[in-house]
């Protein structure tokens, strides 16, 4: 099992530094599928976050691809959404939480594949309108990124690039800043709620150790990327995550036994 965490956690951290999520769209659906409960899958994946954001961050910045004022003001919103984040975990059951992702995942993944193309809201916005949706778009994704173990960042680039314009490279730096803000304040929630423990702290670390490396990879290969296929690797990334969500869903619901 350390190999797999070793192994997740690169993968996880190649599509942080690639689109700024936290990696919980590529390890949760992973440890659901190889059996392990939502709270333990979620609790593992923010965990983790806060190694591979506070590193691709860093990166980010040391390479002038931050906004650091933008993200702050995300950032603070996250921090606040996300402090509910262990209250919903303890209220919802593990087939709940399971069926709760896997319907967003659906839902974001149509939206971003058959939405208008090219289309941006083009409204001139002043400072204070600025940084309200900031804060209130990191306000409202870390209510449930953090709830459902997604760290955030495939749930802000949308809204950022609906109300503000934000092309999905610029706000990629923007949603991994977020995450370090979002998933301290979820790991905090879940500690004082007795979601994590000592053997998801250990396997937090392995992949969390992990998931720097890939950030690395994933810083790379984006500042190489066209936008035309950056998207198109981001909807893969939202398939791959159905599609795993769903057998784990299935299993846990004992309609598959494999």
């Amino acid at each position: 099992m350390e190999f797999s965490y070793i192994f997740i956690g690169i993968v996880a951290g190649i599509f942080s530094g690639l689109f700024g999520i936290g990696g919980g769209m590529i390890i949760v659906p992973f440890m659901l599928s190889v059996g392990m409960s939502s709270h333990n899958a979620i609790a593992i994946s923010v965990f983790q976050m806060m190694f591979s954001s506070v590193f691709g961050s860093f990166m980010n910045y040391k390479k002038r691809n931050l906004n650091i004022n933008d993200g702050i003001l995300v950032g603070l919103g996250g921090l606040v959404g996300a402090s509910f984040s262990g209250t919903i975990v303890r209220l919802f059951s593990d087939v709940a939480l399971t069926s709760v992702f896997l319907c967003l995942s659906i839902i974001f993944f149509l939206k971003y594949a058959f939405g208008i193309k090219n289309v941006v809201i083009q409204t001139k916005r002043n400072e204070l309108q600025k940084r309200l949706i900031l804060i209130g778009a990191g306000t409202l994704t870390g209510v449930f990124a953090i709830s459902l173990g997604i760290g955030g960042g495939l749930l802000i680039a949308p809204i950022l690039g609906y109300t503000l314009g934000f092309d999905s490279k610029k706000v990629v730096p923007i949603s991994l800043f977020f995450v370090i803000f979002a998933s301290l304040s979820g790991t905090i929630s879940f500690i004082s709620s007795g979601v994590i423990n000592k053997d998801i702290v250990n396997a937090g670390i392995s992949v969390g150790i992990s998931s720097m490396i890939g950030v690395i990879i994933g810083i790379k290969i984006i500042e190489k990327m066209q936008v035309k296929a950056h998207k198109k690797v981001l909807l893969g990334v939202y398939l791959l995550s159905i599609i795993l969500t769903f057998i784990g869903l299935l299993r846990k619901l004992e309609i598959l036994s494999f």
